[in-house]
């Protein structure tokens, strides 16, 4: 017997929510048919995927096929989600995904351009960190991706975008931003820092001594950005960022911090709408970003 979609489905609901119950509920089934499900996949398997009669701890295997199985059902979802759309596209259809610091600036311009010189053509925007741009792309979930860095990728083509510095955001009014005297790298050990992923993308060594006390990452740029305007906390960002930074968070330049964030537009070699792919990198590209 082959392992079907709706098996690894009903293992991984019953997974996260540790009851039959509750996950017959989650999949629309009785409780009966659920359990059944599930003997038949550890039947296949020949081992067992939780422990003990109750289904609130996973056996070892468990874990591994939860993981395994999670991404194989997302996977599976967003390929019916694609094939659904293009299905009712019948003027074409564009995907793109980018990293959010990038998409506030150009999905804006670009929904105007597309709206007005392709107009019945079906547009999906979403915004996302670097790593979930590269996974859509290579996975055909997307058309054009934009993502911070060069990444290689087989059958994707990597255009150069842009560049942009790095600096300290905090609070308006934090003593650092205030000061009259120029920000320099060493100074940022002097307050709260808290890390996110762009960081890693700075080889200057100063800077990672500077921050090596950091104990908290947030990866949500909405959430770094909350948690920095309460007044206490620093971080450091592209300068992109400032453009859409509320009143009451400011963006400085640190004098001695050279690297520069790489802005990399990623695009299918082939995709459905070749046409509309490639118009949508042209515009893209002919937009100003410094």
């Amino acid at each position: 017997m082959a392992i079907k979609i709706e098996m690894l489905r009903c293992f991984c609901t019953v997974a996260q929510t540790g009851n039959l119950s509750e996950a017959a509920d989650r999949l629309g089934r009785t409780q009966s048919a659920v359990s059944m499900t599930l003997k038949q996949l550890e039947d296949h398997l020949g081992k067992k995927l939780f422990e003990g009669e109750r289904k609130n701890q996973l056996s070892p295997l468990g874990e591994q096929v939860l993981d395994l199985g999670l991404r194989q059902v997302r996977q599976f979802d967003q390929t019916v989600q694609n094939i659904e759309a293009a299905a009712l596209a019948e003027q074409g259809l564009i995907r793109i995904v980018s990293v959010p610091s990038v998409g506030a600036l150009i999905f804006p311009p670009l929904l105007h351009h597309m709206s007005s010189e392709s107009p019945g053509v079906k547009i999906e925007l979403r915004d996302t960190d670097t790593q979930q741009v590269l996974d859509a792309i290579a996975q055909d979930q997307a058309d054009i991706g934009i993502a911070s860095g060069y990444h290689a990728l087989n059958g994707i083509q990597t255009i150069p975008l842009f560049q942009d510095s790095f600096g300290l955001v905090a609070a308006s009014d934090h003593p650092l931003i205030t000061r009259a005297e120029p920000l320099n790298i060493p100074d940022i050990a002097s307050a709260p820092f808290v890390r996110n992923t762009l960081c890693d993308l700075i080889q200057t060594p100063a800077f990672h001594t500077a921050i090596k006390n950091a104990e908290i990452t947030i990866h949500n740029t909405h959430s770094l950005i909350t948690l920095v305007r309460s007044g206490e906390w620093i971080t450091v960002l592209p300068q992109t960022v400032a453009e859409f930074l509320p009143e009451a968070v400011s963006y400085r330049p640190i004098t001695d911090l050279h690297d520069k964030r790489q802005v990399y537009l990623y695009v299918r070699e082939r995709s459905r709408f070749q046409d509309l792919t490639e118009q949508c990198c042209a515009f893209i590209l002919s937009r100003d970003f410094a």
